[in-house]
């Protein structure tokens, strides 16, 4: 059966981690309730204001249609006037269509209104003249800002006459250019073609106001808006058609924020607050006409700015206070706790221990402190008595076997010269006492347990010097050393069992077909020195290995080789010693692991 077992996700940090996000959980609470206070206080705030506007916008929207309207009603008055509506009548003489022409053009300077800047509602008849009966009067562009009629035929109309002839009567706001009217600038006008009233929808001519922009901007100015807020009258495509800003151009579109969308209502009210303006606009269907308020929120928030002020200092107060607990803390306590665990990460048993703090607390991270470095105290010197102790025990090792071997080595060779002298008499004594010299200084090698390689290959060339001298051996002996091993150490008399054990076990009795070959290679930091015979007599190598690993401590043979095999362990680890193999072609080969380590590196 499975089982879900939870784990406290605060075991896997750090403890500074979790001091850090303690501190977050103390001090973002205030910090959230600071910018939730202050976003409904700002919502809050804009919506009342906004709400404020709407209802101002909507009666500044009615002031401008009603300035409209007074406009629509004087031009009803010229259209209908008999004086407009006879221009047209053919069959008069040319000083009764001057006279026509004339009084016309009085009669339209008469409604011009000044508005600002010393602009006037400007009145412009044109009057559809396809005889040409009114040649003498201009009907190219506009010459006198105070109005006038004009005449047009079919060769000279101009677009937005034919546009006013579809409309039928109805009037329209238009944006002119100067190129259109020889104007200085461009200007906003109210077009409204001119119907005979004898002949029903028959289009006369057409009649425009010009200059609407500024009386827009004449009503505009009763309007304030806080920090300098903007007020735009557009169409329902968001060309300017009068701005209280100066520097607005009449006929540009106007980048309104998407969300303001304008309803399918015929009349309506939408509004908008956007990151820094409140938009309000009101707008109708029927005059294709929006009134628009940009109005900044800067200057609605100063109020809501001193609040924000206010909690905000309390924030960094508490803010500041709990940096100040954190810093106590990560002092007294984080601080401590790091070193300490610096110290046990890199702390390894044996080596010296760094200094210990000074007893200058007596809490419990104090107590815990002194106590951790007690323990590693202890521990170091239960691991140096512990070494001492080994040491110890590996000398006394080695000591009791040296002195089994050596009695044994001496004894024999004294026997084989004592033997040798009394049967061929004194000719070889010498040799064989220089041998068993040589044998014996490097044997005791002045309390020396590691000896170098070349010394070690010279107490074994004697050894087998001896033993051939003494049972007149016929076998043949090949060396086959690396120089650059020579300086190796090696733990005295390793050679001299293994070539003990390849002469009685090997090539004994092979006569002159015998072969004992020595070989020395050095691999990077390992030695190999091979032991090689081609005895025909195959050992128990499974015996053998029992032997090496002390497995068969109840067998009396094979003790010289097993005590080759505790030394060089002793000295050199586990990874080193002895190993037994098959000769390919018959034969015993003897591997012996050694790292290559010089006198220098044991000095040291």
């Amino acid at each position: 059966m499975l089982r879900w077992r939870w784990t406290n996700p605060l075991t896997k940090m750090k403890v500074k981690q979790q001091l850090i996000l303690l501190f977050l959980i103390l001090v973002s609470p205030v910090f959230l309730l600071n910018f939730y206070a202050n976003m409904k206080a700002e919502e809050i705030l804009k919506r009342h204001v906004t709400n404020a506007y709407v209802e101002l916008n909507k009666q500044n929207f009615t002031i401008i249609n009603r300035d409209i309207d007074t406009i629509s009603k004087i031009m009803n008055t010229i259209i209908v006037n008999p004086v407009t509506q006879t221009l047209q009548t053919g069959g008069d003489d040319i000083v009764t269509r001057v006279q026509k022409y004339s009084t016309a053009d009085r009669l339209l300077s008469t409604y011009s209104s000044s508005v600002t800047e010393g602009e006037a509602i400007a009145y412009y008849l044109y009057i559809y003249d396809p005889n040409g009966d009114y040649s003498f009067a201009p009907n190219t562009s506009i010459r006198f800002k105070g109005g006038g009629v004009f005449f047009y035929n079919d060769r000279n109309r101009q677009d937005w006459m034919t546009e006013a002839a579809e409309r039928k009567g109805k009037g329209y706001f238009r944006v002119f250019e100067p190129r259109s009217l020889s104007l200085t600038q461009p200007t906003l006008a109210y077009v409204r073609a001119v119907n005979s009233t004898a002949e029903g929808n028959k289009v006369i001519g057409v009649l425009i106001a010009i200059n609407m922009n500024k009386k827009m901007q004449q009503s505009l100015q009763t309007i304030t808006l806080p920090d300098n807020g903007e007020i735009f009258v557009t169409d329902y495509a968001n060309r300017i058609l009068a701005s209280s800003v100066h520097d607005a151009i009449i006929g540009q579109s106007l980048e309104l924020p998407p969300e303001l969308v304008t309803g399918d209502d015929p009349d309506g009210t939408v509004d908008e607050i956007s990151a820094g303006y409140i938009y309000v606009e009101h707008y109708n269907y029927e005059a294709q006409q929006k009134l628009i308020y940009k109005i900044p929120t800067r200057s609605l928030l100063q109020q809501q700015n001193e609040l924000k002020r206010v909690i905000a200092t309390i924030s960094i107060v508490y803010s500041v206070f709990a940096m100040a607990v954190m810093a106590y803390f990560w002092r007294s306590l984080l601080t401590p706790m790091q070193k300490l665990a610096v110290f046990t990460r890199s702390y390894e048993p044996g080596r010296p221990l760094p200094h210990a703090p000074a007893k200058d607390r007596n809490d419990e991270m104090g107590v815990l402190i002194h106590s951790v470095y007690g323990m590693a105290s202890r521990l170091n010197a239960l691991i140096e008595d512990r070494y001492l102790l080994e040491i110890k025990q590996k000398e006394a090792q080695l000591q009791i076997l040296y002195q089994q071997i050596n009695p044994h080595l001496l004894y024999n060779t004294l026997e084989s010269i004592y033997w040798k002298s009394s049967l061929e008499g004194n000719s070889e004594s010498a040799v064989m006492i220089k041998e068993l010299a040589l044998i014996m200084r490097i044997g005791l090698s002045r309390g020396r347990e590691l000896i170098t390689l070349r010394e070690e290959l010279e107490h074994a060339r004697a050894y087998m010097n001896l033993q051939q001298i003494r049972y007149e051996y016929e076998f043949r002996l090949t060396w086959s050393i690396d120089e650059s091993a020579l300086d190796c150490l090696i733990p005295k008399i390793t050679l001299q069992p293994l070539l003990e054990n390849a002469i009685i076990h090997g090539v004994r009795n092979m006569a002159d077909d015998g072969e004992i070959a020595v070989s020395v290679a050095r691999n990077g930091d390992r030695i190999a020195i091979r032991v090689e015979d081609n005895g025909y007599t195959e050992p128990d190598y499974g015996l053998i290995r029992q032997l090496l690993e002390g497995e068969r401590a109840d067998t009396p043979s094979g003790y010289g080789i097993f005590n080759v095999q505790q030394r060089i362990r002793l000295h050199f680890g586990q990874g080193y010693g002895l190993q037994y193999s098959p000769r390919e072609g018959g034969g015993t080969v003897v591997t012996i692991g050694l790292p290559a380590r010089e006198q220098e590196e044991q000095h040291v």
